[in-house]
Formats: C-alpha cells, sequence, structure tokens
C-alpha cells in the first residue's frame, strides 16, 4: 500500500492514525478468481471462519482445486452434500454457476461499474446479499472506498477505536467515521478487523485504555 494513501488516511483522523503506527502498513491482497470467491462466499455463510474454512478445502479436494462452473456444474448436490454444504446453498451455488454459464454476470464488465451497480447486479444472485457483494467489491475488485455498515467486526472495531458504549448503534457510528475517512474507506476497514483479528477488543476495554496499558 503507498505510503501516500495511509498519509492520507491518517490525517483525516487523528485516532486512525495513532493505530495505523501501532499496526503498520496492511495490505488490500485481492482474490483474482471472481467466480471462487463469490463460491467460496456462499459456502462459508453463516458458519464460523474455521468451519467455513474445512468446506471450502473440501470443496477444493474433490475438484482438484478447479473451482470452476464447469468443474461445479459437473458434481452430483449427493457429492455437495457428503462434504457438508445444505441442499439450501447448493441451490445458491447452483444459481450463481447457471448466471455465469448463462453470461447473465459478466466479470469483467464489474471492474467498470459503480458499486452500487455491482451490488445490484450480485445481489441478484440467490443467496448472495449485500454485505457478500461488498466484500466481493473489496476483495476481488479491489474497491477502496466501501464500507460495509452491517459488518459485526468493523462495528465492534470502531466502538473499541472510539471508546464507545457497548450498546451504541455501531452503524451510526461507522457512517460518522467513515465521511472522513472516503475516499479510503476500505483501508480503514483493514485496521478495524485487524483490531478483532488481534483480540484487542478482549484484551482492553478501548484503544485509550490500551495506549495508557502500553505507553504509547
Amino acid at each position: 500500500m503507498k505510503d501516500i494513501l495511509l498519509e492520507n488516511l491518517s490525517n483525516s483522523d487523528p485516532l486512525l492514525k495513532q493505530l495505523i503506527e501501532v499496526i503498520g502498513p496492511l495490505q488490500l491482497h485481492r482474490r483474482d478468481d471472481c467466480y471462487s470467491a463469490l463460491l467460496r462466499s456462499i459456502v462459508g455463510q453463516q458458519l464460523s471462519a474455521k468451519v467455513a474454512s474445512v468446506l471450502n478445502e473440501r470443496l477444493r479436494n474433490i475438484t482438484n482445486d478447479q473451482l470452476t462452473p464447469e468443474i461445479i456444474q459437473s458434481l452430483s448436490d449427493n457429492q455437495l452434500r457428503e462434504i457438508g454444504i445444505s441442499f439450501r446453498k447448493i441451490s445458491y451455488i447452483r444459481d450463481l454457476t447457471k448466471k455465469v454459464q448463462q453470461k447473465e454476470i459478466l466479470f469483467d464488465h464489474l471492474f467498470y461499474m459503480s458499486n452500487e451497480s455491482v451490488i445490484k447486479a450480485l445481489t441478484e444472485i440467490k443467496g448472495i446479499g449485500r454485505w457478500t457483494a461488498e466484500m466481493f467489491l473489496i476483495f476481488s475488485l479491489g474497491r477502496l472506498d466501501v464500507l460495509s455498515l452491517l459488518d459485526i467486526g468493523l462495528q465492534r472495531g470502531a466502538k473499541w477505536l472510539y471508546s464507545a458504549p457497548k450498546e451504541s448503534d455501531g452503524k451510526k457510528l461507522l457512517e460518522e467515521k467513515g465521511k472522513h475517512w472516503a475516499p479510503y474507506q476500505s483501508i480503514a476497514s483493514l485496521y478495524l478487523w485487524e483490531i478483532v483479528n488481534r483480540e484487542y477488543v478482549l484484551s482492553y476495554p478501548s484503544f485509550a485504555e490500551y495506549t495508557l496499558s502500553t505507553n504509547l
């Protein structure tokens, strides 16, 4: 990530600047295969990260790591059920695969569409909601200015960073802070997720307490 980008983001928010200094540079890593990214998202919906990882690994194993529409279409429902994928998610996978094969979804075109247009196109696929589409924008299309307001991890991270009460409205807090982070809301999101990943939210009541404890 370019230093100038982090510098601009830091200048927009003093607390976020301190957090960036604590954590250091983070990279936004894109997932190049758009179809497999959506496929993995569907498989992992409403599951813990560990269980989702296991199911996606099983899917890679039975396809010899060939997560293409053609290979997925060739698998029977029973084969998908045997690795732990529910019938409901199988129907979502079928709808995604059908729309890609019939060129109702053209991934190359998504790169040139606005964020909201991409979200509209993707949410027409069964089982893909706004959150999944927003993750796709960030991690598959590499969009720098996306803020998923209903993401629980982002809300937890924001409340911790800004010492907001646990019962406060996390969505409203993100909306307020996101105005300052634009046009790099995706990068700010990486830092909020990192707060949760490093379990700072469990170890310290707030960022203010963290800085006091570590003499920052």
